[in-house]
């Protein structure tokens, strides 16, 4: 079995975002860079299917620029075989992506698609859902459970009223939630074995997408800095303030 696994390049989850002083965006100059904590989960729930016996082959794809093959090369020190580079200067809308996925699916026939839930960036948790629907395949989102056995995918999710299972005939889709697994660190003899291993780099014109936005970010700011509290003395001091802030409420 073949799973094909989808990474994104996104600021450290440990870095301290800063805005760009015209707004356009975040700062991603001199900024650590890594792979998408989700997507992290992802690639270890593959390597342990294939560890199992159940998966042959583990292939990596990620969307983005020339600086994304290190975000690739970590993810194959990590485990994976090989991995696919299509290349996009800005970022791409979930839509986009999902149809790049689409192509690549087509191309690489995966029995198994697998990526996070959503990226820490933008947390639009959206590409999953997607290319499920551009690729006619069933779909287990947010999981947190997996289990692969005769042709069949069993899948436990978090839902409001406690856990969703689902079984699912393969080829499908899933995106990991974050209590599926600990992702690994890779070892010293893996990042060196990673540099020689394939990685084909394409873009989205060759797999026929056009990368053409339809939104535009108008700007991006810091949240506003949180008011300092207010001390009382007494509950009678309290009752005013308190029906001041659930008038405001409503």
């Amino acid at each position: 079995m073949k799973v094909l696994v989808a990474i994104k390049r996104v600021v450290d989850f440990a870095v301290k975002i800063r805005v760009k002083a015209d707004h356009s965006g975040v700062e991603t100059d001199h900024v650590k860079m890594s792979i998408n904590p989700f997507d992290e989960i992802a690639i270890e729930e593959a390597i342990r299917l294939k560890e199992k016996g159940i998966a042959g082959e583990i292939v990596v794809v990620s969307i983005g620029p020339q600086a994304t093959q290190e975000t690739i090369r970590h993810a194959l020190a990590l485990g994976a075989d090989r991995g696919i580079h299509v290349e996009i200067e800005e970022p791409p809308e979930p839509l986009t992506v999902a149809k790049i996925l689409k192509a690549i699916t087509n191309r690489e026939q995966p029995q198994l698609l697998m990526l996070g839930k959503q990226a820490i960036d933008d947390d639009c948790n959206q590409v999953a859902q997607m290319v499920s629907a551009l690729l006619d395949w069933p779909q287990a989102t947010f999981v947190s459970c997996l289990t692969i056995e005769n042709g069949r995918c069993q899948a436990a999710r978090e839902v409001d009223g406690g856990l969703e299972t689902l079984i699912m005939a393969l080829p499908a889709v899933v995106s990991a939630d974050l209590r599926l697994n600990t992702p690994r660190y890779p070892t010293l003899p893996n990042i060196m074995k990673s540099k020689q291993k394939p990685l084909e780099q394409l873009s989205a014109s060759s797999l026929g997408i056009h990368a053409v936005p339809h939104t535009k970010i108008l700007q991006v700011t810091e949240p506003v800095s949180r008011r300092s509290g207010v001390k009382v003395s007494s509950w009678e001091e309290f009752i005013p303030i308190l029906k001041k802030v659930m008038s405001c409420a409503f």
